[in-house]
């Protein structure tokens, strides 16, 4: 199977998909960015991110049904696919082997 990589801003976008579950869509997805990461990112940017990742088979979308609170219009909800959360948890995978591998004392102290 050949491998598809993600950028940093696609992973996070795909994570954010995966933590609003059904309630997925672009205002949603972007007001959420900016809680859990205080990444003030642009709608466009986002709506780009999850463009490029349907593209790579790593998200599904469908339209929602018309809201009174949205004048009338739908919203387009996305879904996170099998290869989309396959890759989230390679990546996770990875990034635990490596945070594993560091020697005690190898990075310089910090206070959080």
């Amino acid at each position: 199977m050949k491998r598809t990589y993600l950028g940093e801003f696609e992973e996070v976008v795909l994570l954010t998909v995966a933590v609003l579950h059904e309630r997925a869509y672009g205002v949603a997805i972007t007001d959420e960015l900016d809680r859990q990461t205080g990444r003030s990112v642009s709608i466009s940017a986002v709506h780009a991110a999850l463009h490029r990742l349907e593209e790579k088979g790593m998200l599904t979308s469908h339209m929602g049904d018309a809201t009174a609170e949205r004048g009338g219009r739908r919203k387009r909800l996305f879904t996170v696919t099998t290869l989309g959360s396959r890759t989230l948890h390679d990546i996770r995978s990875m990034r635990d082997q490596l945070w594993n591998s560091i020697a005690p004392n190898a990075l310089p102290a910090i206070s959080l």
